[in-house]
């Protein structure tokens, strides 16, 4: 393959490739980012998250030869640039730099979500996980050996982490790439793989769980960006690592019983979590999400914001005729809102896939590199 680069426009001509992978809610995020764990690694550090079928897909189709595009139609935003001058510190900077990497051009990738833009559930790396895997595939039309799963997690996290300037973890890939309900333990010291991943959850423990959960969109989109670096700011400046060593056995305790079952337990564990980060970053707390999180409580539920907060998406653990209850509580909030209401959706059980099916053959027989 040359430097500069292999069209695949003629092969998508013949075969569109579409993919998706789920976003996730979370409890225990921020300790997946490196500059927490890699120091802290004796804590054993854990994160559990939940794939949710809130799905990001990616259809790749064809472009002319020598271009990369990029659209999105929850942003209705698109880029195009040469192959060889793509920014990676644009919009859609990060899908230049997946492509500059397969050394592909002559495609459109169109990012559609069915999830709110921005509401912390992982969105932007769940698309870049969706992303590779539909380039791995066209790297299969060509003989070439295809990206296996955790390869693609691996890859997805570094090329967002390298295009973020180091400010990105891991947990976001996870779930996009496996699905389900996943312990991780982040190991950044050791070679290879820096994750020890355990499914918590069988599917019919993912079918339980889902009955008992409440995820809503606020209404107004999240900045993850200030308050995850207003975060480490304080850990690295030892001003709150304690109350980080705290929340990681709270979130150990949360993984333990969501394994086994015990759902006001775990709903208890997450009350406690969010009273840590109400200290540690009270911005992570919009009014709206505060009011939220307030009637869950008074419920018996435990609830938290997805992601890093400051708006986005949030979500709450409870037993079923308190989350019955809680939904029309939410709804009735949630009204007053622009853009916020309750978001349909259960655990994932399927990591990323190919959507449909390709045509029979190899559509890449006497296609020549471009």
């Amino acid at each position: 393959m040359s430097l500069s680069g292999r069209c695949i426009r003629e092969v998508l001509e013949r075969n569109p490739i579409k993919t998706s992978a789920p976003c996730r809610i979370d409890s225990g995020g921020t300790w997946d980012i490196k500059a927490l764990a890699l120091p802290l690694e004796g804590a054993v550090p854990v994160t559990v998250n939940l794939a949710i079928d809130l799905r990001t897909y990616v259809t790749l189709l064809p472009f002319k030869s020598g271009w990369v595009k990029i659209s999105s139609d929850n942003l209705d935003a698109q880029e195009a640039y040469p192959f060889a001058g793509a920014p990676f510190n644009s919009q859609f900077g990060l899908f230049f730099a997946i492509a500059s990497f397969f050394r592909f051009h002559g495609f459109e990738a169109v990012i559609r979500s069915s999830s709110p833009i921005k509401a912390g559930l992982g969105g932007s790396s769940t698309a870049a996980v969706a992303a590779i895997n539909a380039l791995s595939l066209v790297r299969g039309m060509f003989h070439e050996e295809e990206i296996e799963k955790g390869d693609i997690l691996h890859l997805a996290y570094h090329l967002e982490d390298a295009v973020n300037l180091g400010m990105c973890g891991l947990q976001d890939q996870g779930a996009a790439v496996y699905g389900g309900v996943n312990k991780w333990v982040w190991n950044y010291s050791r070679g290879g793989r820096p994750f020890e991943r355990e499914s918590i959850l069988d599917e019919n423990g993912q079918r339980e769980i889902s009955k008992r959960l409440l995820v809503a969109y606020s209404g107004r989109r999240h900045l993850s960006a200030r308050i995850n670096r207003l975060w480490i700011e304080q850990f690295l400046g030892g001003k709150t690592r304690s109350d980080w060593i705290e929340l990681n056995r709270i979130v150990d305790r949360f993984a333990l019983h969501i394994k086994e079952g015990k759902w006001k337990e775990g709903a208890k564990e997450l009350r406690n979590e969010v009273a840590i980060r109400r200290e540690i970053t009270p911005e992570a707390f919009t009014p709206i999400i505060t009011r939220l999180i307030k009637e869950s409580e008074g419920l018996g539920c435990g609830a938290r914001f997805a992601g890093a907060g400051g708006g986005g998406a949030v979500w709450a653990l409870g037993e079923i005729d308190d989350i019955r209850q809680l939904r029309e509580i939410w709804a009735h909030i949630l009204k007053g809102t622009k853009k916020g209401g309750i978001l349909e959706c259960a655990v994932d059980p399927i990591g990323v896939r190919e959507e449909g099916y390709r045509t029979e053959g190899n559509p890449c027989e006497e296609i020549k590199d471009a």
